[in-house]
């Protein structure tokens, strides 16, 4: 049996909005290590955190003062430091954090750093909203990295980043990519999208026949009245089974032990990639 242990990471706020970029980056990080080595202690094998995870989710303000949150990659001070905890751990971590390309350019990204402490790669955000309270346009650059499949230690694992996952196309590249494990982590607040958190990940597992580790941050952010963030972090397995779950206000590490070779098993019987007829959906990229 190949078995593999995920673990994810969500969390509320640590500092006062008000602080700097740099202030607040160092008291996440800080509250992170704590979790980080619980992690370790449950052996898990690969851990992922919410989506921006040392910084507010600033995009319900346009101010460019959160520019100066942003990290070049690979050599920014967050990826240097999970690299040196994924190789303590022997644990691969994905690390989603603002990234400046140059100055002026800025992505929504997650690096991926192997067990080894190696620097695999990253993902960059597909799909960018700009809607009122996420004007995310502001301070981030469509993704243009395609979407890349991470060969890591312990299986194939596919990134996508909170509002890509409701776009069903950029699941299914990655599962043809080859990813077995896919990886979202997200800023989401209750409302309008809460009863889809738990409804489009499942129905895009068993689409594609992946495990997938739904990440979301807790709590709200002042001054900025976009909502609770409401956790609920999960892993779901390819029949879109629940494997587990955090409750929807604390700060929690949620692990889950995945059986990769479910993912044989289900597309033997769901024969949905053999079956497929993608010469038939050229239209879709037209419209």
């Amino acid at each position: 049996m190949s078995k593999l242990r995920g673990g994810l990471i969500q969390m509320g706020l640590k500092a006062s909005t008000d602080k700097s970029p740099d202030e607040i980056r160092k008291a996440m990080l800080d509250a992170h290590i704590p979790l980080i080595e619980e992690a370790g202690k449950r052996d898990v094998q690969i851990l992922c955190f919410q989506e921006v995870f040392t910084q507010p989710y600033f995009c319900p303000s346009q101010d460019a003062k959160w520019y100066a949150a942003a990290e070049r990659f690979p050599d920014g001070p967050t990826i240097k430091l999970m690299q040196d905890l994924a190789k303590k751990h022997e644990m691969v971590i994905v690390v989603p954090i603002y990234e400046e390309a140059m100055t002026g350019v800025y992505y929504n990204t997650a690096a991926v750093i192997d067990a080894d402490g190696r620097y695999l790669g990253k993902f960059r955000k597909v799909h960018i909203p700009q809607v009122a309270g996420f004007y995310e346009k502001f301070f981030f650059k469509p993704g243009n990295l395609g979407y890349p499949v991470f060969e890591t230690a312990y299986c194939r694992l596919g990134v996508y980043i909170c509002y890509d996952r409701h776009f069903p196309e950029g699941w299914r590249a990655l599962a043809l990519n080859g990813a077995e494990y896919i990886v979202n982590p997200s800023a989401t607040v209750a409302g309008l999208s809460q009863y889809l958190w738990e409804l489009e990940q499942p129905a895009a597992a068993v689409a594609n026949g992946v495990f997938i580790g739904a990440c979301n941050r807790v709590g709200t952010e002042a001054p900025w009245n976009i909502g609770r963030f409401y956790g609920s972090s999960y892993f779901v397995d390819p029949r879109g089974n629940f494997l587990a779950q955090a409750n929807e206000n604390d700060d929690a590490v949620v692990v889950a032990e995945m059986d990769l070779d479910m993912i044989e098993d289900v597309r033997s019987v769901w024969q949905f990639y053999r079956d497929r007829r993608p010469e038939t959906y050229e239209d879709l990229v037209e419209l």
